[in-house]
């Protein structure tokens, strides 16, 4: 009995000691990770992200070909302005790849040799890889091999929307091998995705635009309102299967209120065979909500993978001003090799699916103004038109090719900021300071169509200042004929403050005057004004009056006032011009103004000179632009710098139009001593000549066809009424009285 209780007591002491060693390494190693993690900071600020580029972690595609541009490109094809063979068509193309095939064909990008190609694009649709799908095509494999330059698919793009079939929908199952094709695919995951090679795209609707598109929702909402839900989500439900998951738990968030989170099951041929016992109810809370009223009262949209990685909810939201909550691991967001998605979106887990509302909680007023700020930028940009997704495409491809020839590249903010990498040329230049950076684009509202007042300022910064644009500017001017109206234009610039150098323009048979140097007036200290005459017939055959802007090589400045010869501008006019330039870089900024307008009766677009309240166009005959919207207008669609050659009309309108659609801003018209009157010289007295409107006309549409939407913005004047003039007459009467 004794030893049993010996043993008894020894065994309680050894556990004692043991559970006395195990406590003191617990509190040792807690109070060792307390003090590690009170040496870290607790988070990363918004400001901090912004800083950094995007680089998420990445894992080795497992493709048996890891293609890179190093290796499967052959860069020798690609000269300073590389360009884009498309295939003719051969066999049956869907509505989608019409559009893409038709918007590259028409774009400053295609050729028809494809001795000069850089890039190949087949005809044969490769869209649909689904077999169980209508649209898919047969035999991709063996008709991509009968091309004439195929070699293997190098230097070949290859456009996926969909892959693999049920059930499993392998996103590497496109049906043909790619060889050393690029693909650019939607839907695109870490695993297989060739980092630096391959590009991500959207998936996107058949009813997506070719051109235009709709124009952002939350344009006009510049602060963070709160809106009535704080997440949103209605979608299809997958009762089993890939993509189920996920979809399948959500209804554990919804509460009808601040979180809609509906789904049905009620789709696909067997769906009622398929149904499990909470369809029923799901169905019916499905149908209490209207989507499009979701999507615009909701702060947050929940994007949750479908059967495949991407889904249609994410441009549905960013369209919406819906900031995009990700549910989709492993999914490579489109074009997230320029484009920093942090700014605009929320990553979440879907293993974490009941974290989300707290996640999004969390988020402060400030930043949701700055992601919903950057959700409109990013659809406006680069997602709105099927157009632009091609072009984005393509800039990314192009900008590897200039990064390979010159290791330069554009700055990440520009592909970030406005105007955007499809409003700037890589070739022209790769810094922010050749552009003229715009404000974000929540600041004001575009094209506004009420009479504008001063808005306020901000309450929240979201972007740098933009870049000083120079004190200084050329003068460009389109010439004719000499006359003293030039000579005396000439002697204006010449007593100009900021002039720098004046650019003559010669379009005409005789010869061009021998002009050098312009003295500057008597007394004045500085240098003579440097005169550059460049002859339009010899050096730019053919092109009319569209070889006013070409010879941008000779413009040291930023600014450039665009001048005809014979413009009746003072110098302190020239003067006032440029300093209100100055602040607003990104526009035409000048004197004389036009307007367009809908012609219900012909349903079309008009044109008119006559004085009004309104305006849209600023004729560049008087008026100060930037540089870079000059080097924009000579790299417009060859569709659009054609109508201008055939009519030897319209490059003004053609400029407005551009400047337009790059910033969604109209131009500033500015008040000038005595009225403006255009000269007639130009086209001929045919400002009296109806047939001259009527080709300003047809331009108008045949722009507006071009680009899907009228790019071009109207600013209504406001005038005063007759009440405040009988005042300030009064006032001023009574100041005389006084003075006296």
């Amino acid at each position: 009995m004794q030893a049993k209780k010996r043993f008894l007591l020894l065994f309680v002491l050894c556990a004692f000691l043991i559970y006395c060693y195990f406590s003191t390494y617990h509190l040792k190693s807690e109070v060792n990770q307390n003090t590690r993690v009170n040496q870290l900071p607790s988070y990363a600020t918004f400001e901090e992200l912004l800083e950094l580029p995007s680089e998420p972690h990445r894992r080795l595609g497992s493709l048996t070909n890891p293609c890179r541009m190093q290796t499967c490109f052959d860069f020798s094809k690609c000269g300073n302005d590389p360009k884009i063979y498309v295939y003719p068509s051969d066999g049956p193309v869907s509505a989608s790849y019409r559009k893409v095939l038709s918007v590259i064909r028409e774009s400053r990008y295609a050729t028809r040799d494809p001795n000069e190609a850089c890039l190949f694009v087949p005809a044969i649709d490769t869209l649909d890889a689904d077999p169980l799908s209508p649209e898919h095509v047969q035999d991709v494999a063996s008709r991509l091999s009968r091309l004439p330059y195929w070699n293997n698919g190098r230097n070949h793009l290859i456009f996926n929307l969909y892959a693999g079939t049920w059930p499993d929908y392998a996103e590497n199952a496109i049906g043909f091998d790619p060889g050393e094709a690029l693909l650019a695919k939607a839907s695109a995951s870490e695993t297989f995705f060739r980092d630096g090679f391959d590009i991500s795209l959207p998936l996107f609707h058949k009813e997506h635009p070719e051109r235009g598109g709709v124009p952002p929702a939350a344009l006009s909402n510049a602060f963070p309102a709160p809106r009535r839900h704080l997440l949103a989500f209605k979608g299809k439900r997958y009762v089993h299967g890939i993509g189920s998951e996920t979809r399948n738990s959500l209804w554990h968030l919804h509460d009808s209120n601040h979180l809609i989170l509906v789904t049905t099951c009620r789709h696909g041929k067997s769906w009622k065979d398929l149904r499990d016992e909470r369809c029923d109810e799901d169905n019916r809370e499905y149908d209490k909500f209207d989507y499009e009223q979701l999507l615009a009262n909701s702060t947050f949209c929940l994007v949750a993978r479908g059967r495949r990685l991407g889904s249609y909810r994410f441009l549905e939201a960013l369209a919406a001003g819906c900031i995009p909550v990700l549910l989709s691991n492993g999914w490579r967001l489109p074009f997230d090799e320029r484009i920093d998605w942090r700014r605009a979106v929320i990553w979440a887990d879907e293993r974490l699916l009941l974290q989300v509302p707290e996640l999004v909680r969390s988020i402060p007023p400030e930043r949701i103004l700055a992601l919903r700020q950057q959700t409109q930028f990013l659809w406006e940009q680069y997602f709105s038109s099927i157009e632009k997704i091609v072009f984005t495409t393509i800039e990314i491809l192009l900008e590897r090719v200039l990064t390979h020839r010159s290791s330069r590249q554009r700055e990440a903010l520009i592909w970030n900021a406005s105007p955007g990498a499809l409003g700037t040329l890589a070739t022209y230049g790769d810094s922010r300071v050749h552009y003229p950076i715009v404000a974000p684009v929540l600041q004001a509202p575009p094209c506004p169509s009420a009479p504008l007042s001063p808005l306020p300022a901000p309450s929240v910064p979201v972007e740098s200042p933009p870049p000083t644009p120079g004190n200084m500017f050329t003068a460009l001017l389109y010439v004719q004929a000499t006359s003293p109206a030039l000579h005396k234009l000439l002697a204006n610039l010449a007593s100009s403050e900021y002039c720098e150098k004046v650019v003559l323009v010669w379009d005409s048979e005789r010869a061009a005057p021998s002009l050098k140097s312009l003295a500057r007036l008597a007394g004045d200290a500085r240098d003579p004004l440097p005169v550059l005459v460049v002859d339009a017939t010899t050096h730019y055959p053919g092109e009319g009056v569209s070889a006013r802007w070409q010879p941008l090589w000779a413009v040291p400045t930023a600014a450039v006032f665009s001048l005809d010869g014979d413009a009746p501008l003072l110098a302190e006019e020239l003067d006032f011009a440029f300093r209100v330039w100055q602040h607003f870089p990104e526009r035409i900024v000048g004197y004389p103004a036009r307007t367009h307008f809908w012609d219900e009766a012909k349903g079309a677009w008009g044109y008119s000179s006559k004085w009004g309240a309104s305006y849209s166009l600023v004729l560049p005959g008087a008026a100060l632009v930037h540089r870079s919207w000059l080097a924009q207008y000579a790299a417009a669609a060859p569709a659009l710098r054609l109508a201008v050659r055939r009519t030897r009309n319209c490059e003004d309108i053609l400029l407005n139009c551009l400047v337009a659609h790059l910033t969604r801003r109209p131009p500033l018209k500015l008040a000038q001593r005595r009225r403006y009157k255009t000269a007639h010289h130009r086209y001929k007295s045919s400002w009296s000549d109806p047939e001259h409107f009527v080709q300003r006309q047809s331009c108008l549409n045949t722009f507006a066809t071009a680009w899907g939407y009228m790019p071009l913005c109207t600013r209504y004047l406001r005038p005063r009424s007759w009440w405040v003039n009988t005042i300030s007459a009064s006032l001023l009467w009574q100041i005389w009285i006084q003075a006296r």
